[in-house]
């Protein structure tokens, strides 16, 4: 049987069922949101990440709990591969209150400190700063934290980016910059967004290295990001990498996806599914088995499952206590 050019026997077989893990936990629990938003028992509207799994669980496989990440608007991958456990990302998605952010944030303000998940975020792209800044606390205290920006390709082209690469690379603060590069800002276009599509070249501009990796290809991100976190860690300083990968979806659900991008584009990229890659190269390089890939996806579904569940049944805030953990309260 012909080997896989990547995996190799004695590739760590732990480390590909971990990354397999972290990608199906992502989708399933996409796939189950979108189901639960689409029976209208969901409030608001939420951004799904199904297509970038790669990114997400490739970075994050290489950072410690106590390592920092701030995200983006969509940022349910990033804090499922960060350690927030999937019952409370889908009850703050219900806006209940036993939600990771008390049912206050919804899908854009996920934030879970206690595995330094910085919080998703609406606005394009303040995680770059938030991170920097993260980062610089990391150095001030004399630890050996490391934090990591995710952001859009739209983000590239907003001044945080530009002041956060430069405040990073003038003082040398430990944070990987991550771009997940998936074409579209909404339905613009990055070729009609900017003259230079490479953002890892932009990297030039402020003296660090930049870095340009297939974005569906998990092992390939997860050994650019070592490299990155490594050279943080040991004082370095920061490295912008660009992921090239897809949405499946629309920008948003209720956006078909469609008015702005081709039936067939989207086909392609589907046949890149990160996943599908990951278990196929495995399988074919004798690394793992089908029934144990099975295995690990079977044992998703249900923890779906029961993450919808528990968050269906959870209650909402209450009157009484819709006024704490505000700035300011009004006296009784």
């Amino acid at each position: 049987m012909k080997k896989s050019s990547r995996l190799k026997q004695d590739q760590d077989k732990e480390l590909v069922l971990s990354l397999y893990r972290k990608m199906v936990l992502i989708r399933e629990f996409e796939l189950k949101a979108k189901e639960v938003f689409r029976s209208g028992r969901m409030p608001g509207f939420i951004h799904v990440y199904i297509g970038e799994e790669a990114v997400a669980a490739g970075v994050c496989e290489q950072l410690r709990q106590d390592d920092y990440v701030a995200s983006t608007h969509r940022g349910h991958g990033h804090a499922l591969a960060k350690g927030i456990e999937p019952r409370d990302a889908m009850a703050e998605l219900m806006g209940v209150v036993t939600g990771c952010s008390g049912g206050r944030g919804g899908t854009m303000h996920l934030y879970d400190p206690e595995v330094g998940f910085l919080g998703s975020n609406g606005v394009v792209p303040p995680g770059i700063l938030i991170a920097a800044g993260a980062g610089l606390s990391a150095q001030i205290r004399g630890t050996d934290q490391v934090a990591v920006a995710f952001f859009g390709d739209g983000g590239s082209n907003n001044g945080a980016f530009h002041e956060g690469l430069n405040m990073a690379a003038a003082w040398n603060i430990p944070v990987i910059f991550v771009c997940e590069n998936n074409l579209y800002a909404t339905e613009m276009p990055f070729s009609k967004a900017t003259k230079n599509t490479n953002v890892a070249s932009r990297a030039a501009a402020y003296g660090i290295p930049g870095i340009q990796v297939d974005g569906n290809d998990v092992m390939a991100v997860y050994e650019k990001a070592g490299e990155a976190v490594q050279r943080a860690r040991e004082g370095g300083g920061p490295t912008l990498i660009e992921c090239l990968t897809y949405r499946w979806f629309g920008h948003h659900e209720g956006d078909p996806g469609i008015s702005y991008r081709t039936k067939q584009e989207i086909a392609d990229w589907k046949e890149r599914d990160p996943i599908k890659k990951l278990r196929n190269d495995s399988v074919t390089g004798e690394l793992v088995t089908v029934p144990e890939f099975q295995q690990i996806d079977e044992e998703i579904k249900e923890v779906l499952k029961d993450a919808a569940e528990f968050a269906l049944a959870s209650p909402l805030e209450t009157e009484s206590t819709a006024l704490d953990h505000v700035f300011y309260s009004p006296a009784d």
